[in-house]
């Protein structure tokens, strides 16, 4: 072992008294020595009033999301209001609407402009029938008597043969990824809600998470999970059963929608196909679809990239379906993104508009906005004939502000007929 070092007391302690040493080595003594730092005029500056009031409403959105999810709030249905103090509410919802103002963008879950007005018009053409919404809960209860049925019938002796239940193992891992679910935020997700897209009967056991008690954070995972690993067909029923419903429920209850289902919508264009034949055209089909509903998805459609055959076949389906108000709303933001349709695609939404021409209901602007756009985009790929059409049907449905407006993108068309009729310029008449 080595020797033990002594400690060597300072020149300056060994004259002083011990009572007084000890005073000194209870103090904190300053050093000699001082530490400059060299500050520039940007650590200096402050942040603005209206950088802090940003922060502050921002913070006030977050926290009122994640109250709403918990159940926070006393009464069901109402929002509780937060102070986050700083700013006043009257100074920031002005400074809100005008950084919305002068950003330009669309509110992800907000909508913009609707008035009961304007839903009052919509509601006229929605179905007085309307489509039962089916969820996986239903799905799964029909599978399950569809199938007690079936093996009744298979063997005389009712009762011999049940069916057989998940492995209650099973039954209660999943049971516990249902409770992680419902109270998740963020970070990750369970392995075993990870494997659900490869089981055979991924929708019994989808089941037993209880989707409909899901947080939003865990819908957004769910359809990033679901959307890369199932086929198309199986992606469809997924967004159909458990997706849409929930979008809709949220729309009802809070008026706009959650962030974590908007990005979940967002996340679901993965598959277009199934995109548009789980939640486009189901929920146009539905004949409920209100004025909200319609904004949000098509926001969804108009923002994101789209393959033109898959925004071909829906506007095909959605031209040729019994007219909503909400169809109108699809219509104008597929046309929007100026695709070269087939002339299949022409011929059907030309037909679809010339159908109203003896509708005696006063239709919504939206209806005249959405044939001002095929106008627009359009004008040279339809033949004289259905250019005419048109034209008559201006006659009968017109729109003080709208209609001149077609009528001049329509009488300013090159009909496709006319120029193949036209002979080619030949290399002497371009010489002259």
């Amino acid at each position: 072992m080595g020797k033990s070092k002594k400690l060597k007391a300072s020149k300056k302690g060994q004259l002083l008294p011990l009572d007084q040493q000890i005073v000194e080595n209870d103090q904190v003594k300053p050093k000699g020595r001082e530490k400059v730092r060299n500050r520039t005029d940007e650590e200096e500056e402050f942040v603005d009033s209206r950088l802090t009031s940003r922060i502050l409403n921002q913070a006030r959105r977050q926290q009122q999301e994640l109250e709403d999810e918990v159940g926070a709030t006393n009464e069901p249905g109402a929002r509780k209001k937060i102070s986050l103090g700083g700013v006043d509410d009257d100074d920031s919802q002005n400074e809100e609407q005008s950084d919305n103002e002068d950003e330009g963008k669309f509110d992800y879950g907000g909508v913009p402009n609707v008035t009961e007005e304007d839903e009052r018009a919509l509601e006229m053409f929605m179905s007085k029938n309307p489509r039962k919404q089916l969820t996986l809960a239903d799905v799964i209860m029909e599978k399950l008597t569809e199938k007690q049925t079936e093996l009744r019938t298979q063997f005389s002796d009712n009762g011999s043969l049940q069916m057989q239940d998940i492995d209650p193992r099973v039954r209660e891992m999943y049971e516990g990824v249902r409770d992680v679910l419902v109270k998740y935020r963020s970070g990750r997700v369970p392995k075993a809600f990870k494997v659900i897209p490869k089981l055979r009967n991924w929708e019994q056991i989808l089941y037993l998470t209880e989707p409909h008690r899901w947080s939003a954070a865990s819908m957004y995972m769910a359809t990033r999970i679901f959307a890369s690993n199932l086929k198309e067909k199986m992606a469809q029923r997924f967004y159909n059963l458990v997706l849409l419903p929930r979008v809709r429920d949220d729309i009802s209850e809070y008026k706009r929608l959650n962030f974590h289902l908007y990005q979940a919508l967002r996340k679901a264009l993965f598959k277009p196909g199934a995109f548009m034949k789980g939640i486009v055209l189901p929920l146009c089909e539905s004949g409920t679809c209100t004025l909200r509903e319609a904004i949000v998805v098509s926001s969804v459609v108009g923002r994101n990239s789209i393959p033109m055959l898959h925004s071909a076949a829906a506007l095909l389906k959605l031209a040729e379906m019994e007219y909503t108000g909400a169809t109108s709303i699809f219509l104008r933001t597929l046309l929007d993104k100026k695709y070269a349709l087939p002339y299949r695609v022409i011929d059907a939404l030309v037909f679809h508009f010339v159908r109203f021409e003896r509708d005696k209901r006063e239709l919504p602007v939206l209806w005249h906005q959405s044939l001002l756009t095929f106008a627009q985009r359009y004008k040279g790929d339809i033949s004289s004939e259905q250019r005419d059409a048109l034209l008559s049907l201006l006659r009968s449905q017109s729109h003080a502000t709208v209609t001149p407006e077609i009528r001049r993108e329509l009488h300013n068309a090159k009909c496709r007929d006319l120029e193949m009729d036209q002979p080619p310029v030949s290399t002497s008449q371009m010489e002259a």
